[in-house]
């Protein structure tokens, strides 16, 4: 295709073996449509760079509704409840209402925001494909991710905690307490956040000459407790345990007391969230506070900015990381 013809919805699909009212009904969110016809469409629009029309005859993003949309993997836990209120508190103060849909695996989420015709969304821990995102930037819908699981592609806009800097922190923290045998037990193995943690401590370790074993669990009821009681259970185990979240620091403490060990006297443990329910663990858990609500809040922000003016670079955004040091972690 000559490179000063633009893409064309024709073209979309030819590429996917349809017709254009098909593939105009994938792009406007119709349920009318099969599954693998969907999927071809979708492919196809990432394959090629169709962007949908942008002249004359085009519905412009403020004509639409004033509705934006969050998109969460998920609605258990403290994590979504303060992402869902940052973002919340920016919506509110720009009068823009909010849609709130789960991410479940099927990936009719998209489907359902497409159908609103929304003005834009937050996609907040949700695993999108290369795929789903050229389907979203073809209708013409702006979005935003939070956390994002993977790296984003530059056209993309994100917000994130600087999670390779709270991992350092969490090493340092250690090591200046005299650890030199260390752990790490992650979860989510090929998340962008659990990689920036783990390679933000082993820097430091490194830097210290400091012994490091990286375990990754499965998230289930009983993944971290498993772990980290083999981990702690062995003749030489680690005098301090990195969680990668406060759930999995949880199970830490559950491993150690099912094994007799003492926090901080036998093993330090350090978290990562600074979740509120962390609050129950005794003694209280040195963890990396990330600023969940903020980052929520600042994701809405910058989905405003963008649906107002869109910037001709994707912006980024990191909002810091602090450890917090409490009681979980002592001296050897």
């Amino acid at each position: 295709m000559p490179e000063s013809r633009r893409t064309t919805l024709a073209d979309v699909a030819g590429a996917a073996g349809t017709t254009v009212p098909t593939a105009s009904k994938v792009l406007s969110g119709r349920s009318d449509v099969s599954a693998e016809t969907r999927a071809r469409v979708m492919r196809a629009v990432a394959e090629l760079g169709y962007r949908g029309r942008s002249g004359r005859g085009a519905v412009p993003r403020t004509d639409r509704p004033s509705l934006v949309d969050l998109v969460l993997s998920g609605v258990e836990g403290t994590w979504a409840n303060r992402a869902l209120s940052g973002v919340e508190r920016a919506a509110t103060a720009a009068g823009v209402d909010l849609v709130l849909t789960v991410a479940h695996g099927d990936g009719a989420w998209l489907t359902r925001l497409l159908e609103r015709n929304l003005r834009g969304a937050v996609l907040a821990l949700v695993d999108v494909s290369a795929d789903q995102l050229a389907t979203l930037a073809a209708a013409r819908v702006p979005v935003v991710l939070l956390d994002p699981v993977a790296q984003p592609p530059s056209t993309v806009a994100s917000v994130g905690a600087a999670n390779w800097a709270g991992g350092r922190a969490a090493a340092e923290h250690l090591i200046g307490l005299g650890h030199g045998r260390l752990a790490v037990i992650g979860a989510d193995r090929v998340a962008l956040y659990t990689q920036a943690r783990i390679d933000g401590f082993r820097s430091a370790a490194a830097q210290a000459g400091a012994e490091v074993e990286v375990v990754f669990i499965e998230w289930t009821a009983t993944g971290a407790v498993e772990a980290a009681t083999a981990l702690l259970g062995r003749p030489d185990r680690p005098t301090a345990v990195f969680a990668c979240t406060d759930n999995i620091a949880a199970g830490v403490y559950d491993a150690a007391e099912s094994l007799g060990l003492r926090i901080p006297e036998d093993v330090s443990v350090v978290g990562f969230d600074d979740l509120p329910e962390v609050q129950w663990l005794r003694p209280a858990l040195t963890t990396v506070h990330q600023p969940i609500s903020e980052m929520g809040e600042a994701a809405m922000r910058m989905l405003l900015r963008i649906m107002a003016a869109p910037p001709p670079v994707a912006p980024r955004e990191e909002l810091a990381t602090q450890l917090v040091v409490r009681g979980s972690t002592g001296g050897r």
